[in-house]
């Protein structure tokens, strides 16, 4: 990640971050296509706990990471949502999604947050301590793919819902 600068964004960066998001999902099996209007909902309505954006030489934004919080059983209970995570894709296998995940969840930590939760692959996200719980559910897509990872506290029990913006 030699050259890779990481930071919170700034507020005028956010259509350069949904075009960046945009390239990153295009042609991606797993994506819907709404993943920058997902981005752009919850970081106009405040609702981005963490937002971050890695930076290459001169400041172009290569990367970017979002968590936001979550319920669970239809509460807010400090814990959060990672995503989406982007990379464009001249610039993916350097790390770059990686070290923002990890920036983020260090973030979550220090915040206080009790936990996260993650849709995405356990082989990759369990590198970062995430783990199906059947205990959590997250209706939809295969269960082994809805983790999550605990800062403290009790692990939940319930059934997990985004922002509405997610769908």
């Amino acid at each position: 990640m030699k050259g890779i600068t990481i930071r919170a964004q700034k507020w005028g960066e956010t259509k350069r971050i949904a075009r960046l998001i945009t390239w990153a999902f295009t042609g991606q099996p797993h994506s819907d296509g709404r993943e920058a209007q997902i981005y752009q909902h919850i970081f106009g309505c405040l609702d981005a706990d963490v937002s971050l954006v890695a930076l290459a030489r001169f400041g172009r934004i290569v990367g970017h990471v979002m968590c936001s919080e979550v319920k669970i059983d239809g509460e807010y209970c400090r814990w959060a949502g990672l995503g989406p995570v982007s990379v464009l894709p001249r610039w993916q296998r350097r790390g770059i999604g990686s070290a923002l995940i990890e920036r983020a969840l260090a973030g979550l930590r220090l915040g206080d947050w009790r936990g996260c939760v993650v849709l995405g692959d356990p082989a990759f996200y369990g590198r970062f301590g995430f783990r199906h719980d059947p205990g959590l559910v997250y209706p939809g897509p295969p269960p082994e793919y809805f983790q999550r990872v605990v800062f403290h506290g009790p692990e939940p029990k319930g059934v997990v819902s985004y922002a509405p913006v997610f769908g």
